[in-house]
């Protein structure tokens, strides 16, 4: 498949009779896309922000059924948008027991195995280990450099300017991911177990530099937002792999 380089040439421009049969979009804008007289059939749209915007389809917006399936096909998710210490308690609670489960009844040959261009479950544990490393540790602890080198970072990173020579080269063992994921865990379920609705307000800045001040409360649920996003990704990459 030919792989095109970033480009807003397509910006503002109409298609008519064209065929788009088959073609990969990734970490692309298409917000404001109109489609008219279109087939669709085996569309396959994956949007982590999905819930932020809209999303209309023969003149319903899907925004809300699409929420609605996913916090029943995940019980506990919805509380990733929970506003008090209880809820989030609670929240956490869900989604490490959804975790464990998919863990444990992974096979071991498939622990590293991946659909092409996705990453692997002990990738995905690793990128899970840096997003509470941003967002714990940095975001809300403000620990200066807050990164384990087992970390996963995300594609684009150097981009942005980031020193990703903090993160191992070799890869690590599943075990050794486990590990160091199980300690995280725990981190998030201490200041959880002690966190008050005034310490949920305090202000933060953002982790990664953006113009943007979260609150306490914020940085956790942008933790819970990443434990159920990957939790959904990985578990539709295992179905395919199996």
């Amino acid at each position: 498949m030919t792989t095109s380089p970033g480009s807003n040439d397509f910006e503002g421009r109409t298609f008519v009779r064209t065929s788009f049969k088959g073609a990969t979009l990734r970490f692309s804008d298409v917000s404001g896309v109109t489609m008219r007289s279109v087939d669709v059939d085996g569309l396959d749209i994956d949007s982590h922000d999905l819930f932020m915007g809209s999303l209309v389809v023969n003149g319903v917006d899907v925004v809300p059924l699409v929420e609605a399936e996913l916090n029943r096909r995940f019980p506990g998710r919805e509380l990733q948008k929970a506003q008090t210490p209880e809820g989030l308690r609670e929240g956490w609670v869900a989604v490490q027991a959804a975790w464990a489960t998919t863990v444990t009844e992974t096979p071991p040959e498939l622990v590293d195995a991946h659909v092409e261009d996705e990453w692997s479950l002990t990738q995905t544990l690793r990128h899970l280990v840096l997003a509470t490393d941003t967002w714990l540790r940095g975001g809300i602890m403000r620990v200066e450099q807050p990164f384990h080198e087992i970390g996963q970072i995300f594609d684009g990173a150097e981009g942005m300017g980031f020193d990703t020579s903090i993160f191992r080269a070799d890869e690590p063992t599943f075990e050794e991911v486990l590990a160091v994921r199980a300690e995280r865990q725990q981190m998030v379920t201490d200041f959880l177990a002690g966190v008050t609705p005034e310490q949920l307000a305090e202000e933060r800045d953002d982790p990664w530099g953006f113009d943007w001040h979260p609150t306490v409360g914020d940085c956790l649920r942008v933790i819970l937002e990443e434990e159920w996003a990957h939790l959904r990704y990985i578990r539709r990459d295992l179905a395919l792999l199996a």
